[in-house]
């Protein structure tokens, strides 16, 4: 690839104020939904809330590294994505760990509470996810931000069921096995962002020029 110190670094589409702007939008709501799913999770004592929680909280932080990171070169979108792809290997990790302990101590959550927050946090992530959706081809760092908006949206899917499972039984197993699955989604798109950024990386000359 040819020297990248000319404007045609900064022409993909992930340096565009349209996406820069989708960025910033789906950053607030991330950090919204953090705190109601926080509340909430504690509230109804579900294990799978808590952890879409946090997962809220780790997209925000990420969408903030991506807008920081928008103007500089491939390598440096590559390593912000690796560090993502790790967060999201942590976070899934956490979950699981989480899941454990949830069948240790056996509580059984709130099921309304749990279907009412996880219908608003389903609502705020297809619209994060409707908005990042043509970005979803891009480089690793693009990548990264549209596997965590669509598994978002799936996750809350699932914590709707394991409400309903949860109401349905009077057991809180289901909430337990719906977080697990979080975690193990988490791990997978961890994989794929850490994969791919390790490729671009490697595309990289040593010797090549980046922004600073």
């Amino acid at each position: 690839m040819a020297n990248c110190c000319n404007d045609n670094c900064a022409a993909d589409a992930g340096s565009s104020p349209r996406y820069r702007r989708v960025l910033w939008i789906a950053l607030w709501i991330n950090a919204f939904m953090f705190g109601v799913e926080i509340i909430g999770g504690l509230l109804a004592g579900s294990v799978s809330l808590l952890a879409d929680a946090v997962d809220f909280a780790g997209d925000a932080a990420n969408y903030g590294l991506s807008l920081a990171i928008l103007t500089r070169g491939l390598a440096w979108r590559a390593r912000a994505a690796l560090v993502k792809g790790l967060s999201m290997g942590a976070y899934g990790l956490y979950v699981l760990v989480r899941a454990a302990w949830g069948a240790l101590v056996g509580e059984v959550p709130q099921a309304l509470t749990m279907g009412l927050v996880a219908m608003v946090a389903l609502i705020a992530n297809v619209g994060v996810a409707a908005m990042l959706y043509a970005y979803r081809e891009g480089d690793a760092n693009m990548r990264s931000v549209w596997l965590c908006s669509r598994n978002d949206a799936i996750g809350n899917l699932a914590v709707m069921l394991a409400a309903l499972g949860v109401f349905g039984s009077k057991q809180g197993w289901p909430d337990l096995v719906v977080a697990a699955i979080m975690g193990l989604l988490a791990l997978s798109a961890a994989r794929v962002v850490i994969r791919q950024a390790r490729h671009e990386l490697a595309q990289t000359p040593a010797g090549r020029c980046e922004r600073p």
